[in-house]
């Protein structure tokens, strides 16, 4: 049995799982056309953020790592 190919648009968008289950992810608009966007929205970008709940179990079925 071949091993499973890893899901690179997933493996990119996920940070990590926690050991509860939650899901993280970075927010979006960090780095395209930054100089544009203001100050609060620039520092904030790079925060990490839990995926809503529903979208666990996709996730989850996805071969990430």
């Amino acid at each position: 049995m071949p091993k499973i190919k890893t899901r690179k648009s997933a493996s990119k968008r996920i940070a990590k799982i926690t050991k509860g289950g939650k899901v993280i992810r970075r927010k979006i608009t960090a780095q395209h056309l930054a100089r544009k966007k203001s100050k609060r929205t620039r520092k904030t970008a790079g925060d990490k953020i839990a995926l809503d709940t529903t979208d666990r179990k996709i996730i989850n079925l996805l071969p990430y790592k």
